[in-house]
């Protein structure tokens, strides 16, 4: 059975709701989920899991959440080469730019993205949970 951690920042729920069809998703394709607020998880958690779900919303100029998540993430990039993971995440305006740099980030890495990631404006729509339930269930 899959290992999966979904990790996620959430400011007003909606990339919550997402994680939590992200977690879903997974364990529906028969994986044992942990679910993470960002504060919650570091690096030397990461070797326990086959896959770690990261989610986070847009924030500021198009940016990771500062306080909490960026520095978790940024402790976790090194043990990202050769990972699986999936990314998520919600955004009030602008264009997904934050994503595209999020994913540069993780490739540049050496992480692999087992799907495309899952962005959505504001809470997410049936179409954007059946998206991260799909993402989820990729992870496995």
């Amino acid at each position: 059975m899959s290992k999966i951690a979904v990790v996620y920042w959430s400011g007003t729920g909606n990339t919550e709701a997402m994680a939590m069809a992200v977690a879903e998703g997974a364990k529906n394709a028969g994986a044992e989920i942990s679910l993470f607020p960002a504060p919650e998880f570091s690096s030397s958690q990461m070797d326990a899991f086959d896959a770690i779900a990261f989610g986070c919303p847009s924030m500021g100029v198009e940016q990771l959440e500062e306080s909490e998540f960026e520095p978790m993430f940024m402790d976790c990039e090194r043990k990202l080469p050769g990972k699986k993971i999936a990314l998520f995440g919600s955004y009030g305006w602008g264009d997904g730019e934050w994503m595209r740099i999020w994913e540069e980030t993780c490739r540049g890495d050496g992480a692999v993205l087992v799907c495309e990631s899952v962005i959505c404006q504001e809470t997410p729509d049936a179409e954007a949970e059946a998206a991260c339930r799909a993402l989820g269930a990729a992870l496995v």
